[in-house]
């Protein structure tokens, strides 16, 4: 059974800095997509950053590009998300999610839908 357990969201500044983890068990690195989503009080949940180790992709939305790192552990089954200059409008519940890939798999299509999730962290940026 996929299980995903996030951790290290809290209250921060504006332009500071914080790393979520997200402890993962139940299934192997190279063979799923792996990846970070939130969801913003009334709105809908989106994809922020994924990685699937088989081809050594990554996605990162075009709000965090530049400020957000996505990268994963296999020997400890942790993935990470480091964000820096964090802006209010980040401010989410951050999920933890994973799909099975293929042979067509590649990290830009987490954004189409993720099979397990996590229970997710919140994130609070204030101005």
């Amino acid at each position: 059974e996929v299980q995903l357990v996030e951790s290290g969201g809290g209250l921060v500044q504006a332009g500071r800095s914080l790393t979520l983890a997200c402890a993962t068990s139940g299934f192997t690195f190279d063979d799923y997509g792996i990846g970070w989503f939130r969801q913003a009080p009334g709105k809908e949940r989106e994809g922020v950053s994924c990685i699937y180790r088989k081809d050594s992709s990554t996605y990162y939305a075009d709000p965090v590009k530049g400020r957000f790192t996505i990268w994963s552990d296999n020997a400890k089954n942790m993935m990470y998300l480091h964000m820096n200059s964090l802006k209010p409008e980040d401010t989410a519940v951050y999920y933890c999610a994973a799909i099975r890939g293929s042979s067509y798999y590649t990290a830009s299509k987490c954004i189409y839908g993720m099979d397990s999730w996590g229970k997710g962290t919140q994130v609070t940026v204030s101005p």
